[in-house]
C-alpha cells in the first residue's frame, strides 16, 4: 500500500515538473538511506544521471516561466513528464522491478509503469490546458508565478512521498477537490455569460 502512495506521489509530482521526482529519488538514493532502489533502478543514483537530471531541471524551469515559451515546453514535455511519471512510479515501488525485459508485458510488470504514465500525464494535461489561460488572463505575469508554485508542489511531493508516503493521501484528495471546485467555478461562469 504504501509503495503505491510512494508511486503515485512521484507520478503525480511528474506530472508536474519531470525531473525533480527522478532527481529526488537520485539524491536521496545516492546520498542517504532513506531511498533504497530496486536492483534495476540503480542506474538513477549514478552522479552522471544525476547530473544529467540537474542540468534538465535548470532548462525547464528557466523555460517553463517565460510566457509563450511555457507553452513550447509543455508540447515538449507531453511525452517527457508520462515518461518521467512512468519511471518514478516503476522505481518507487519495488513491485515494479524489471528482473527480466522478456517478460516484462507477461509478468504485469508494466501495471505499475503504466500507472504512472497516466497520473503524469492527467496532471500534465491539466496544467498544459491551464497555463495559457493563465497566461493570457494576466498578460504573461502569471507565468512565472505559477511555474514557481508548480516546482514547490513538485518538490514537496516527491519529498512527502519518499518520506512519508501516507500523505500523500491528502496531497491527491485535494488536488481532486481542487480540480471539481475548479470546474464547478467554469461551469458557473458559464451559466453566467450565457
Amino acid at each position: 500500500m504504501l509503495e503505491a502512495l510512494t508511486g503515485a506521489g512521484l507520478a503525480t509530482s511528474a506530472g508536474l515538473n519531470a525531473y525533480i521526482p527522478l532527481l529526488a529519488i537520485g539524491v536521496l538514493a545516492r546520498y542517504s538511506d532513506v531511498v533504497t532502489l530496486p536492483a534495476g533502478w540503480g542506474w538513477l543514483s549514478n552522479g552522471w544521471v544525476i547530473l544529467i537530471l540537474g542540468g534538465l531541471l535548470a532548462i525547464e524551469v528557466v523555460a517553463d516561466k517565460v510566457p509563450v515559451l511555457d507553452s513550447a515546453n509543455d508540447v515538449v514535455q507531453t511525452v517527457v513528464r508520462p515518461t518521467a511519471g512512468g519511471l518514478a512510479f516503476g522505481a518507487g515501488t519495488s513491485t515494479a522491478t524489471v528482473s527480466d525485459p522478456g517478460g516484462f508485458f507477461g509478468s504485469h510488470q508494466w501495471v505499475p509503469v503504466a500507472v504512472g504514465v497516466l497520473l503524469a500525464l492527467g496532471v500534465h494535461g491539466i496544467k498544459a490546458t491551464a497555463r495559457p489561460v493563465i497566461n493570457v488572463g494576466t498578460a504573461g505575469i502569471g507565468a512565472p508565478v505559477v511555474s514557481t508554485a508548480e516546482d514547490v508542489a513538485s518538490v514537496v511531493m516527491s519529498v512527502i512521498a519518499l518520506v512519508l508516503p501516507v500523505l500523500i493521501l491528502l496531497f491527491l484528495v485535494g488536488f481532486v477537490l481542487l480540480l471539481f471546485w475548479a470546474l464547478r467555478r467554469r461551469g458557473t461562469r458559464r451559466q453566467r455569460a450565457a
